[in-house]
């Protein structure tokens, strides 16, 4: 499995912290100001990468900066009621609109293994972002799908879960030897 970005390493968890920088979409890949463009190819194969990275770590969200990438960008993998499983990549995300009552269950973290909390996350949110090709996209979501789009757009503003929960547990591991 590729690298992920944990707070135990002082460096990973400064980039984590960090806000990320918005994505364009052009022919060259460049940085500019606080915005990273990416050519056409670069984005499937980013996708495609992040995609494996958050299946293999048997996650159902991560955002570029916990593979050490500066931009702002999430994918997620959430199954629907229907028991299909429906995937996302979003980029430049923000929760356009969170509504209903605060609901408190417990979240970890891919970058803060064994880790867990209650975390309050807004009942329903609308996110609206870019897709792969660049055009504006507006999602209604709730339930674990709201929960999962809030934790990410905290990933890419330079939050964390922890900082929002009052109660971390960990859990132990035991290593087979």
């Amino acid at each position: 499995m590729e690298h992920l970005y944990v707070i135990r390493e002082k460096n990973e968890e400064r980039f984590l912290r960090s806000k990320t920088h918005s994505v364009t979409f052009g022919a060259q890949g460049a940085l500019s100001a606080g915005t990273v463009t990416l050519a056409r190819k670069e984005v499937d194969a980013l996708i495609r990468r992040m995609r494996k990275i958050m299946r293999d770590a048997n996650g159902v969200g991560l955002s570029a900066n916990q593979i050490g990438l500066p931009l702002r960008l999430f994918v997620a993998a959430v199954p629907s009621g229907q028991g299909e499983t429906k995937f996302y990549a979003v980029f430049n995300p923000v929760l356009e609109k969170t509504s209903g009552e605060n609901v408190l269950l417990e979240e970890g973290c891919l970058s803060i293994p064994d880790t867990y909390g209650d975390v309050p996350r807004a009942e329903t949110v609308v996110l609206r972002g870019l897709d792969k090709q660049g055009k504006p996209v507006k999602i209604k979501a709730w339930g674990l799908l709201a929960r999962v789009f809030q934790h990410e757009v905290d990933h890419l503003d330079g939050k964390l879960f922890v900082d929002r929960t009052k109660n971390l547990r960990r859990t132990v591991v035991k290593h087979e030897t």
